[in-house]
């Protein structure tokens, strides 16, 4: 699956435009718990989350995050969009809820990320 199937499927919206959309989505993780998301990924994500903060985004510099969904319309402060896309970290924003976002990715394929 690819970065583009993603914004298709959950009719999301990039937050920045230069972002690589035939990037490849290996896998997904759903939290809104920094500590489960830290835990939780061992290879190149896709993470969905309700988490706006630039902590968020900092979370790239740990572990292999190969874009974030905001889940719930959320959409982070301009500062948040210029850190994720100094790091070329794609971001996008969903009017569908965190269950909603993840029920309609598995049903299209893309899997749970290994823990």
């Amino acid at each position: 699956m690819t970065l583009k199937d993603v914004v298709n499927l959950l009719e999301a919206e990039m937050l920045y435009p230069e972002a690589d959309l035939e990037r490849e989505v290996p896998c997904a993780f759903a939290s809104d718990m920094i500590s489960d998301i830290l835990m939780c990924t061992q290879e190149p994500t896709l993470l969905l989350t309700g988490l706006t903060n630039n902590q968020v985004i900092r979370l790239s510099d740990m572990i292999d995050l190969t874009a974030i969904v905001f889940v719930r319309g959320k959409k982070p402060l301009q500062d948040v969009i210029d850190m994720a896309e100094e790091r070329g970290l794609p971001i996008l924003t969903t009017p569908y809820t965190l269950f909603r976002s993840s029920g309609i990715l598995f049903g299209a394929g893309l899997r749970s990320c290994k823990i």
